[in-house]
């Protein structure tokens, strides 16, 4: 059941509600918006401002003097300064006015919006009704649990509390693969609640709904909209290393909510602050079906490089993915970098055609994604867009180059949690073929065997 707010708000406030937009892109007459800011319905404020450090954008907190440039501009007839951090989403000068609404509208409050008909086992239940209490106490909290602990279904309960208050949940994610992936599941579990969908290629950007789905870059829309904002993946690139994107995320909830941080591979400060109570968490060391999680084997490849220079790939690599075209089990083959990529697709095409290769500037990405997830094709070559986000049941996992710098402990610790995921299939392969050991290869497999005794410990595993 559906409980409607009461609210006289004019048709302008309730259209710009949880938004922070820049005055001229708003789809109403400036007479009426002038009117609003007037009345005090509606806030102006400068685009940019001038401190002691120079300029500094209001929309994305950028204050480095190289990335501000000017123009001359046509609306205020001068040069004016404009910031180029956020220009991929409509300039924001020295003349421009931000207007959002003065204060937030009430939302309708939802009866039993939850038809998620699942079960949480014990460690799940316990950390979502950790969460649900953070959540209602309007508190911060990191739920740090394992690749395929379920946390998405962890948020259930909490998500649902905070439709039954008539608060707004927005659920923020740095890639867009990952906002894919979440969508259909919130629309089952929530079939009663309208859901917006925010990422560059969405028709929904900018669309406030009780419940938002959002990359962290789409966040810097918003302004003091939800109460209740989830950061899922925070120490995913680019969130991990884009004081941007920390400020979008304390710009877009409101002063008086809860902020919780979900993530399988916590910074290693962040681990050393939970483990000496300086951040509240919840730890989850085992997957929804109690079994262990896959363990990482090195292997070495020699110079696959230079291999790779002469058209071959490394012996054990080839029979690697052979083993599994022979067996008909689907796997990832991560590599490091775009041309690297290309070559090894362009190689293993000659052995099965189906064969394809996703990175981020892949124009067919999505669909390619889409067909790995059907069952179309057998192996898909990628770089480290896909180490989170992307679940197939039944799936191995090899990297080549795992030596090379961009497969850090938090990448290769997510790259393995793609393994086991189903209750169905929960083991399976995953290997590192390197030209040399690395201590943040050392550090991935430390970091899954310490979860896998503190599991045990825990009396969380299958016995």
């Amino acid at each position: 059941m559906y409980i409607p707010p009461s609210t006289a708000a004019s048709p302008l406030v309730v259209w710009l509600n949880g938004q922070r937009l820049p005055r001229e892109q708003l789809p109403f007459p400036d007479g009426e918006v002038a009117a609003a800011i007037q009345t005090g319905s509606l806030c102006e404020q400068p685009g940019l401002i001038n401190t002691a450090r120079g300029w500094r954008c209001v929309r994305c907190g950028n204050d480095d003097p190289y990335l501000f440039a000017s123009f001359p501009c046509a609306r205020c007839g001068s040069d004016c300064a404009y910031c180029r951090k956020c220009l991929v989403m409509g300039r924001i000068s020295s003349c421009t006015r931000l207007v959002h609404a003065a204060l937030p509208l009430p939302y309708g409050r939802y009866e039993a919006p939850l038809s998620w008909d699942g079960e949480l086992s014990a460690a799940q239940a316990e950390a979502a009704q950790t969460v649900r209490q953070a959540v209602l106490d309007r508190r911060e909290l990191i739920v740090w649990a394992v690749c395929g602990a379920g946390k998405t279904e962890i948020l259930f309960p909490a998500i649902a509390a905070a439709l039954e208050e008539g608060w707004r949940v927005g659920l923020a994610t740095p890639r867009v693969d990952v906002v894919r992936e979440l969508a259909p599941r919130f629309q089952r579990a929530f079939p009663r609640v309208p859901l917006a969908v925010w990422h560059g290629g969405s028709d929904e950007r900018g669309q406030i709904a009780p419940l938002v789905l959002s990359t962290t870059h789409q966040l810097l829309r918003a302004y003091r909209a939800f109460d209740v904002m989830i950061v899922d993946e925070v120490d995913a690139f680019p969130y991990s290393v884009e004081p941007m994107l920390e400020y979008a995320v304390s710009q877009a909830r409101k002063e008086r909510s809860s902020l919780i941080y979900l993530t399988a591979t916590p910074s290693r400060a962040w681990q050393r602050d939970i483990a000496r109570g300086k951040r509240n968490a919840v730890v989850i060391p085992a997957r929804y079906h109690g079994h262990p999680l896959p363990v990482p084997v090195f292997e070495w490849c020699g110079n696959w490089r230079k291999r790779l220079e002469r058209g071959r790939l490394p012996e054990n690599v080839f029979s690697w993915v052979l083993q599994r075209l022979e067996q008909g089990k689907q796997a990832f083959l991560f590599v490091p970098h775009i041309d690297e990529l290309e070559t090894v697709v362009r190689l293993l095409q000659r052995v099965d055609a189906r064969i394809v290769g996703v990175h981020a500037e892949a124009p067919d990405r999505a669909e390619h994604v889409q067909a790995f997830r059907d069952g179309r094709v057998p192996l898909l070559v990628t770089t480290t867009i896909l180490e989170r986000g992307v679940t197939v049941p039944n799936i191995d996992v090899a990297v080549l180059g795992a030596e090379d710098r961009i497969f850090t402990e938090s990448a290769l610790v997510q790259i393995a949690g793609r393994v086991g995921r189903h209750a169905a299939f929960p083991g399976g392969d995953v290997r590192f073929f390197h030209h040399g050991k690395t201590s943040e290869m050392v550090r991935a497999r430390r970091h899954i065997l310490r979860m896998n005794e503190e599991a045990k410990k825990r009396g969380l595993l299958c016995s």
